[in-house]
Protein backbone atom coordinates (compact mmCIF):
# COMPACT_ATOMS: atom_id res chain seq x y z
CA UNK A 1 0.00 0.00 0.00
CA UNK A 2 1.30 3.42 -0.96
CA UNK A 3 1.93 5.41 2.21
CA UNK A 4 0.87 8.57 0.38
CA UNK A 5 -2.73 7.57 1.03
CA UNK A 6 -2.34 8.58 4.70
CA UNK A 7 -2.28 12.21 3.57
CA UNK A 8 -5.68 11.83 1.89
CA UNK A 9 -7.92 10.32 4.55
CA UNK A 10 -11.60 11.19 4.52
CA UNK A 11 -12.15 14.31 6.62
CA UNK A 12 -15.21 14.85 8.78
CA UNK A 13 -16.25 17.69 6.49
CA UNK A 14 -16.02 15.36 3.48
CA UNK A 15 -17.92 12.63 5.31
CA UNK A 16 -20.71 15.03 6.18
CA UNK A 17 -20.94 16.31 2.62
CA UNK A 18 -21.04 12.78 1.19
CA UNK A 19 -23.68 11.63 3.67
CA UNK A 20 -25.89 14.67 3.06
CA UNK A 21 -25.35 15.31 -0.66
CA UNK A 22 -24.34 11.86 -1.96
CA UNK A 23 -21.21 13.01 -3.78
CA UNK A 24 -17.75 14.43 -3.20
CA UNK A 25 -15.28 16.22 -5.49
CA UNK A 26 -11.55 15.45 -5.21
CA UNK A 27 -9.75 18.14 -7.25
CA UNK A 28 -6.32 17.26 -8.63
CA UNK A 29 -6.78 13.59 -7.83
CA UNK A 30 -4.70 12.92 -10.95
CA UNK A 31 -1.63 14.91 -11.96
CA UNK A 32 -1.39 16.24 -15.54
CA UNK A 33 1.16 13.52 -16.33
CA UNK A 34 -1.19 10.79 -15.09
CA UNK A 35 -4.09 12.32 -17.02
CA UNK A 36 -1.92 12.16 -20.13
CA UNK A 37 -1.00 8.51 -19.47
CA UNK A 38 -4.62 7.53 -18.91
CA UNK A 39 -5.81 9.45 -21.95
CA UNK A 40 -3.24 7.63 -24.06
CA UNK A 41 -4.45 4.29 -22.66
CA UNK A 42 -8.09 5.13 -23.39
CA UNK A 43 -7.27 6.39 -26.89
CA UNK A 44 -5.28 3.24 -27.65
CA UNK A 45 -8.13 0.96 -26.62
CA UNK A 46 -10.72 3.08 -28.39
CA UNK A 47 -8.69 3.00 -31.61
CA UNK A 48 -8.44 -0.79 -31.36
CA UNK A 49 -12.20 -0.97 -30.91
CA UNK A 50 -12.72 1.23 -33.96
CA UNK A 51 -10.39 -0.97 -35.97
CA UNK A 52 -12.13 -4.23 -35.06
CA UNK A 53 -15.66 -2.87 -35.29
CA UNK A 54 -16.51 -2.85 -31.59
CA UNK A 55 -16.81 0.93 -31.76
CA UNK A 56 -18.40 3.16 -34.39
CA UNK A 57 -16.77 6.43 -35.48
CA UNK A 58 -18.55 9.43 -34.00
CA UNK A 59 -20.63 7.34 -31.57
CA UNK A 60 -20.30 6.94 -27.79
CA UNK A 61 -18.25 3.93 -26.72
CA UNK A 62 -17.72 2.15 -23.44
CA UNK A 63 -15.76 -0.88 -22.25
CA UNK A 64 -15.17 -2.67 -18.95
CA UNK A 65 -12.49 -5.35 -19.38
CA UNK A 66 -9.50 -3.03 -19.43
CA UNK A 67 -7.57 -3.33 -16.16
CA UNK A 68 -4.99 -5.71 -17.64
CA UNK A 69 -4.38 -3.53 -20.69
CA UNK A 70 -2.27 -0.77 -19.16
CA UNK A 71 -0.61 -0.28 -15.77
CA UNK A 72 -1.91 3.29 -15.64
CA UNK A 73 -5.44 1.86 -15.57
CA UNK A 74 -4.56 -0.83 -13.03
CA UNK A 75 -2.94 1.70 -10.70
CA UNK A 76 -6.26 3.49 -10.20
CA UNK A 77 -7.59 0.44 -8.32
CA UNK A 78 -5.81 1.58 -5.14
CA UNK A 79 -5.12 5.21 -6.05
CA UNK A 80 -3.78 6.96 -2.93
CA UNK A 81 -5.80 10.16 -3.36
CA UNK A 82 -9.16 8.39 -3.62
CA UNK A 83 -9.04 4.92 -2.02
CA UNK A 84 -8.81 6.37 1.52
CA UNK A 85 -12.08 8.22 0.82
CA UNK A 86 -13.64 4.94 -0.31
CA UNK A 87 -12.64 2.92 2.76
CA UNK A 88 -13.55 5.89 4.94
CA UNK A 89 -17.12 5.59 3.64
CA UNK A 90 -17.57 1.84 3.06
CA UNK A 91 -15.05 0.29 5.45
CA UNK A 92 -12.45 -2.39 4.68
CA UNK A 93 -14.46 -5.38 3.38
CA UNK A 94 -14.47 -3.96 -0.16
CA UNK A 95 -13.34 -4.67 -3.71
CA UNK A 96 -13.66 -3.31 -7.23
CA UNK A 97 -16.84 -4.94 -8.50
CA UNK A 98 -17.41 -2.65 -11.45
CA UNK A 99 -15.32 -0.58 -13.86
CA UNK A 100 -15.87 1.05 -17.21
CA UNK A 101 -14.35 3.66 -19.48
CA UNK A 102 -16.49 5.94 -21.57
CA UNK A 103 -15.70 7.98 -24.67
CA UNK A 104 -18.31 10.48 -25.86
CA UNK A 105 -17.56 12.31 -29.14
CA UNK A 106 -19.32 15.55 -30.10
CA UNK A 107 -22.93 15.10 -31.14
CA UNK A 108 -23.43 15.13 -34.93
CA UNK A 109 -24.72 18.37 -36.48
CA UNK A 110 -28.08 16.76 -37.29
CA UNK A 111 -28.66 15.48 -33.74
CA UNK A 112 -32.15 16.17 -32.47
CA UNK A 113 -32.64 18.30 -29.38
CA UNK A 114 -32.42 16.12 -26.30
CA UNK A 115 -30.48 13.25 -27.89
CA UNK A 116 -27.79 11.85 -25.63
CA UNK A 117 -29.74 11.90 -22.37
CA UNK A 118 -30.07 8.71 -20.37
CA UNK A 119 -33.05 8.22 -18.11
CA UNK A 120 -32.53 9.30 -14.53
CA UNK A 121 -31.59 6.29 -12.48
CA UNK A 122 -29.92 4.81 -9.44
CA UNK A 123 -27.19 2.27 -10.13
CA UNK A 124 -27.46 -1.51 -9.66
CA UNK A 125 -30.68 -2.24 -11.53
CA UNK A 126 -32.75 -4.88 -9.74
CA UNK A 127 -31.23 -3.98 -6.35
CA UNK A 128 -33.58 -1.00 -6.32
CA UNK A 129 -36.60 -3.25 -6.79
CA UNK A 130 -35.68 -6.30 -4.74
CA UNK A 131 -34.06 -4.72 -1.67
CA UNK A 132 -36.82 -2.49 -0.39
CA UNK A 133 -35.71 -0.44 2.58
CA UNK A 134 -36.12 3.22 3.38
CA UNK A 135 -33.83 4.59 2.16
CA UNK A 136 -32.45 1.91 -0.12
CA UNK A 137 -29.08 0.48 1.00
CA UNK A 138 -25.91 2.19 -0.18
CA UNK A 139 -23.95 -1.04 -0.89
CA UNK A 140 -21.44 0.62 -3.21
CA UNK A 141 -20.05 3.84 -4.60
CA UNK A 142 -18.23 4.92 -7.73
CA UNK A 143 -15.16 7.02 -8.32
CA UNK A 144 -15.37 8.88 -11.64
CA UNK A 145 -12.10 10.22 -13.07
CA UNK A 146 -12.53 12.92 -15.70
CA UNK A 147 -9.74 13.10 -18.28
CA UNK A 148 -11.34 15.85 -20.38
CA UNK A 149 -12.15 19.44 -19.46
CA UNK A 150 -15.82 19.36 -18.52
CA UNK A 151 -15.67 22.59 -16.52
CA UNK A 152 -18.55 23.99 -18.58
CA UNK A 153 -22.02 22.51 -19.27
CA UNK A 154 -22.75 21.04 -22.69
CA UNK A 155 -19.65 18.85 -22.83
CA UNK A 156 -21.36 15.55 -22.19
CA UNK A 157 -21.41 16.27 -18.48
CA UNK A 158 -22.56 13.79 -15.89
CA UNK A 159 -25.69 15.22 -14.20
CA UNK A 160 -26.63 14.56 -10.57
CA UNK A 161 -29.45 15.40 -8.19
CA UNK A 162 -27.72 16.30 -4.90
CA UNK A 163 -29.26 14.66 -1.84
CA UNK A 164 -31.41 12.33 -3.94
CA UNK A 165 -29.63 9.22 -2.60
CA UNK A 166 -31.93 9.47 0.41
CA UNK A 167 -35.10 9.78 -1.67
CA UNK A 168 -36.84 6.54 -2.65
CA UNK A 169 -38.30 7.69 -5.94
CA UNK A 170 -40.28 5.08 -7.86
CA UNK A 171 -38.56 2.63 -10.21
CA UNK A 172 -40.36 0.34 -12.70
CA UNK A 173 -41.27 -2.87 -10.88
CA UNK A 174 -41.35 -4.79 -14.15
CA UNK A 175 -37.82 -3.70 -15.07
CA UNK A 176 -35.76 -6.63 -16.36
CA UNK A 177 -32.76 -4.54 -17.30
CA UNK A 178 -32.20 -0.83 -17.52
CA UNK A 179 -32.06 0.12 -21.18
CA UNK A 180 -30.88 3.61 -22.13
CA UNK A 181 -34.00 5.46 -23.17
CA UNK A 182 -33.56 8.80 -24.89
CA UNK A 183 -35.06 11.69 -22.98
CA UNK A 184 -35.43 15.32 -23.94
CA UNK A 185 -33.82 18.21 -22.14
CA UNK A 186 -37.31 19.23 -21.02
CA UNK A 187 -37.26 16.25 -18.66
CA UNK A 188 -34.28 17.52 -16.62
CA UNK A 189 -35.50 17.95 -13.01
CA UNK A 190 -35.22 21.37 -11.40
CA UNK A 191 -32.85 20.06 -8.74
CA UNK A 192 -30.39 18.56 -11.25
CA UNK A 193 -26.92 19.99 -11.78
CA UNK A 194 -24.10 19.22 -14.22
CA UNK A 195 -20.80 18.04 -12.79
CA UNK A 196 -18.42 20.70 -14.12
CA UNK A 197 -14.81 19.85 -13.29
CA UNK A 198 -11.27 20.23 -14.58
CA UNK A 199 -9.27 17.29 -16.01
CA UNK A 200 -7.80 15.15 -13.25
CA UNK A 201 -10.73 15.65 -10.89
CA UNK A 202 -12.26 12.60 -9.24
CA UNK A 203 -15.91 12.54 -8.20
CA UNK A 204 -17.12 10.00 -5.65
CA UNK A 205 -20.83 9.30 -5.67
CA UNK A 206 -23.21 7.04 -3.79
CA UNK A 207 -24.75 4.44 -6.11
CA UNK A 208 -28.19 5.60 -4.93
CA UNK A 209 -27.63 9.15 -6.17
CA UNK A 210 -30.04 9.79 -9.04
CA UNK A 211 -27.98 10.70 -12.09
CA UNK A 212 -27.92 10.82 -15.87
CA UNK A 213 -25.54 11.33 -18.76
CA UNK A 214 -26.16 14.26 -21.08
CA UNK A 215 -25.44 15.28 -24.69
CA UNK A 216 -22.04 16.54 -25.83
CA UNK A 217 -22.59 19.75 -27.77
CA UNK A 218 -18.94 20.81 -27.63
CA UNK A 219 -16.06 20.13 -29.99
CA UNK A 220 -14.30 18.02 -27.33
CA UNK A 221 -14.47 14.24 -27.01
CA UNK A 222 -15.31 13.57 -23.38
CA UNK A 223 -13.29 10.76 -21.79
CA UNK A 224 -13.91 9.40 -18.30
CA UNK A 225 -13.16 6.34 -16.18
CA UNK A 226 -15.54 4.91 -13.58
CA UNK A 227 -14.34 2.56 -10.80
CA UNK A 228 -17.06 1.05 -8.63
CA UNK A 229 -16.33 -0.28 -5.13
CA UNK A 230 -18.70 -2.47 -3.18
CA UNK A 231 -18.70 -5.05 -0.42
CA UNK A 232 -16.89 -8.28 -1.18
CA UNK A 233 -20.11 -10.30 -1.01
CA UNK A 234 -21.53 -8.39 -3.98
CA UNK A 235 -21.04 -10.19 -7.29
CA UNK A 236 -18.86 -8.67 -9.97
CA UNK A 237 -20.95 -6.52 -12.32
CA UNK A 238 -18.70 -6.37 -15.38
CA UNK A 239 -16.57 -8.67 -17.45
CA UNK A 240 -13.18 -8.02 -15.86
CA UNK A 241 -10.29 -10.41 -16.43
CA UNK A 242 -8.29 -9.82 -13.27
CA UNK A 243 -7.06 -13.21 -12.00
CA UNK A 244 -3.91 -13.14 -14.20
CA UNK A 245 -2.96 -9.89 -12.48
CA UNK A 246 -2.87 -11.35 -8.97
CA UNK A 247 0.71 -12.61 -9.08
CA UNK A 248 2.12 -9.14 -9.69
CA UNK A 249 -0.07 -7.31 -7.18
CA UNK A 250 0.48 -6.78 -3.48
CA UNK A 251 -2.06 -8.39 -1.08
CA UNK A 252 -4.23 -5.28 -0.72
CA UNK A 253 -4.51 -4.76 -4.46
CA UNK A 254 -5.38 -8.46 -4.84
CA UNK A 255 -8.19 -7.98 -2.33
CA UNK A 256 -9.43 -4.99 -4.30
CA UNK A 257 -9.38 -7.08 -7.48
CA UNK A 258 -11.61 -9.70 -5.86
CA UNK A 259 -9.23 -12.35 -4.51
CA UNK A 260 -10.46 -14.44 -1.58
CA UNK A 261 -9.13 -17.42 0.36
CA UNK A 262 -12.55 -19.05 0.16
CA UNK A 263 -16.03 -17.96 -0.88
CA UNK A 264 -17.33 -17.68 2.69
CA UNK A 265 -14.46 -15.31 3.37
CA UNK A 266 -16.41 -12.66 1.53
CA UNK A 267 -19.07 -12.85 4.25
CA UNK A 268 -16.96 -13.90 7.23
CA UNK A 269 -13.46 -12.75 6.30
CA UNK A 270 -10.26 -14.08 7.78
CA UNK A 271 -7.17 -11.89 8.15
CA UNK A 272 -5.87 -13.37 4.87
CA UNK A 273 -9.07 -12.34 3.07
CA UNK A 274 -8.88 -8.65 4.02
CA UNK A 275 -5.26 -7.44 4.22
CA UNK A 276 -6.60 -3.89 3.93
CA UNK A 277 -8.05 -4.22 7.43
CA UNK A 278 -4.73 -5.51 8.79
CA UNK A 279 -2.89 -2.58 7.24
CA UNK A 280 -5.36 -0.11 8.73
CA UNK A 281 -4.95 -1.68 12.17
CA UNK A 282 -1.17 -1.34 11.82
CA UNK A 283 -1.55 2.34 10.97
CA UNK A 284 -4.30 3.36 13.39
CA UNK A 285 -4.66 0.56 15.92
CA UNK A 286 -8.26 -0.45 16.42
CA UNK A 287 -9.45 3.08 15.66
CA UNK A 288 -13.03 2.34 14.61
CA UNK A 289 -13.38 4.90 11.83
CA UNK A 290 -10.68 3.19 9.79
CA UNK A 291 -10.28 -0.37 11.04
CA UNK A 292 -13.82 -1.51 11.82
CA UNK A 293 -16.00 -0.03 9.11
CA UNK A 294 -18.44 2.86 8.71
CA UNK A 295 -21.07 1.74 11.22
CA UNK A 296 -18.50 1.99 14.01
CA UNK A 297 -17.19 5.41 13.01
Amino acid sequence: MNGECLAHLLTEEERTRFEEQGYLYVPNALSPDVVEQLTHAVDTLHNKALANGRATPGSPWGWSDFLREDDALLNLVDWPRTLPKVWGILGWNIYLYHAHMHVKPPAPPDAKEGEGWLEWHQDSGRVNVELETNPRPRLSLKVAYFLTDVSEPGRGNFYIRPGSHLADMAVPEDEISRDPREQTADDVPDDAMPVCVEPGTAVLFDRRLWHSRSPNHSQLTRKALFYGYGYRWIRQKDEMTVEPLYERCDPIRRQLLGAAVRNNGRYVPSEEDVPLRGWLVEQFGEKPAYAMGPRHA
